[in-house]
């Protein structure tokens, strides 16, 4: 990669199409977002009956503290058609099957200039790494990854709707409620994958995890809303029938992991179960069951580990 020969290629359905230097890019006013970078596949291993595709479990995610400008900012810079619906974003990265269609992901137009949407060139302070996308990277906050495009080199502003493979067939979801049908369903209408959902996870204690009867237990984790903050985050050692609320740790902003905390007393014997659910700004809940769908996607159902007690 030669960072002085980049250049970013914004075209399509514009006053006066771009042609921006890095530069160029790092110029102009900057912003900044910690959020959660989180595969659409995540933890699709875990679904039942299995589907096929990569078999996460729970860690294909991250969180950082992305710095860049607003893509509106960019948008702005070359200056939009009336018609303008869509923007549509490509990478350097090239297709590694012949015949495989070209990456690209679109947003609506309101979406792409609401100043949250942002082509980010620093990652926790320091330069974008290769893997993660040098020298841009798109980051659209409370959206999962299929949309972060990396090594971002190309915006077209369309004025129809986008239908290229990416977008018309892969990465559609179940039009229903949690994205969930049952296995063998057909016929039901698909949208493109889009916000995050809840989620809260165990950082701490796994089902290997050994307590003394009656001892103090210290229980942390991390959550995140989805597309908006965390409101709370509560568990339960009776199988979800009763629950109480933890502690939050700092509150990095409405798309960032929050860490959490609580102590509990463990039984004098027997197994100690543990559930964890989060609760965002919007008053969603992580659901008690599990969605299905053949792409395994957006799962978010309630996590739980059983202690030992020995």
């Amino acid at each position: 990669m030669d960072a002085t020969a980049f250049k970013l290629a914004v075209r399509g359905h514009v006053n006066q199409a771009l042609s921006l230097s890095l530069a160029d890019v790092l110029a102009m006013p900057r912003v900044e977002v910690a959020a959660v970078n989180q595969c659409s596949g995540n933890s699709r291993g875990l679904f039942q009956p299995r589907v096929t595709g990569g078999q996460w479990a729970n860690g294909a995610m991250g969180n950082a503290r992305w710095t860049g400008v607003r893509l509106r900012d960019v948008l702005d810079r070359a200056g939009l058609k009336a018609g303008a619906v869509a923007v549509r974003f490509n990478g350097l990265d090239e297709p590694v099957v012949d015949g495989a269609p070209d990456f690209m992901k679109s947003l609506d137009i309101d979406h792409a200039r609401d100043g949250e949407v942002m082509i980010a060139f620093a990652m926790n302070g320091e330069q974008l790494p290769l893997l993660n996308g040098f020298p841009l990277r798109l980051i659209v906050p409370g959206w999962y990854s299929t949309y972060w495009v990396k090594m971002l080199n190309d915006i077209e502003v369309l004025n129809a709707p986008d239908e290229n493979y990416w977008m018309k067939t892969a990465y559609r979801i179940p039009d229903a409620p949690h994205a969930s049908v049952k296995p063998g369903d057909s016929g039901f209408n698909t949208v493109p994958i889009n916000r995050m959902v809840p989620r809260s996870f165990f950082t701490n204690v796994t089902d290997a995890t050994t307590v003394k009867p009656g001892e103090a237990v210290a229980v942390r984790g991390i959550a995140f809303g989805g597309d908006c903050g965390v409101a709370q985050v509560e568990v339960s050692t009776d199988e979800g029938h009763n629950w109480q609320k933890t502690d939050l740790g700092r509150d990095e902003g409405a798309y960032s992991f929050r860490q959490w905390s609580t102590q509990l007393t463990a039984p004098q014997t027997g197994a100690m179960p543990l559930l964890v659910r989060c609760t965002n700004t919007k008053e969603e809940v992580q659901p008690a069951e599990a969605n299905w769908n053949g792409g395994g996607f957006m799962r978010n159902v309630i996590e739980r580990v059983q202690l030992r007690v020995a």
